[in-house]
């Protein structure tokens, strides 16, 4: 068992799961009550590393972080050190892959809120970050849990953007997906099994939990 791989990418899905936390719930409310003419637009481009395949998004992200960039030119020139195969690089390229898991469970949450809860609300004279912290928060939390524990487990097992943006840098870029295929290409079949069922198991429970506060907020209605 790879510790430092499997630490590294419980470390990048906890990040992950921060950063995407406000952004989701911004946007989900955005695409959930706001109607113009480009939401299709906006919601397909969320929605791109859905259908994208892995090496192309990856690729796209590595043309857009390296050092020919200019985002990888700033990041040079403040931190001297490239962005892409080191562990910002992997932030960055992990929060643009989760986006649609993230984004759209809160989306179809927020869309789920009666426009009569949130005219009542304003008439009873709270402000917007009073009624999202009181009234809207409370009401879609179960498709905001969805889509953190979504982001958390399709974080780690991402295997396909991880390797085109970081590569396989021990204790910086290696996690436990890319120590998997190592595993194998090093016939070493023991190892690849334990960190395969251990990626199983986070799998099998983020999707019970999923099911399970689906299921909750089904029954609530019913």
């Amino acid at each position: 068992m790879d510790w430092a791989a499997l630490r590294l990418s419980l470390e990048l899905a906890a990040w992950t799961m921060l950063v995407l936390l406000p952004v989701g719930i911004a946007l989900g409310r955005v695409l959930a009550w706001k109607r113009f003419a480009w939401k299709p637009l906006a919601e397909g481009l969320l929605a791109a590393p859905l259908v994208l395949p892995p090496t192309v998004l990856g690729y796209y992200l590595l043309m857009s972080l390296g050092a020919a960039s200019p985002v990888g030119q700033w990041f040079e020139s403040v931190f001297g050190r490239t962005l892409v195969f080191s562990f910002e690089g992997l932030l960055v390229a992990s929060v643009v892959f989760n986006l649609p898991f993230a984004i759209q469970p809160m989306q179809r949450a927020f869309e789920t809120i009666p426009r009569d809860v949130r005219d009542a609300a304003a008439c009873c004279g709270l402000t917007r970050w009073q009624a999202l912290k009181r009234i809207e928060l409370p009401l879609a939390w179960p498709g905001i849990l969805s889509g953190m524990v979504m982001t958390f487990a399709h974080t780690m097992g991402e295997f396909g953007v991880v390797l085109m943006v970081g590569g396989s840098i021990p204790g910086e870029t290696r996690t436990v997906a890319i120590a998997i295929y190592d595993s194998v290409q090093s016939f070493d079949d023991a190892a690849a099994g334990v960190m395969s069922a251990v990626l199983l198991g986070m799998s099998l429970v983020a999707m019970a939990v999923v099911y399970a506060t689906g299921s909750r907020k089904d029954s609530r209605r019913g």
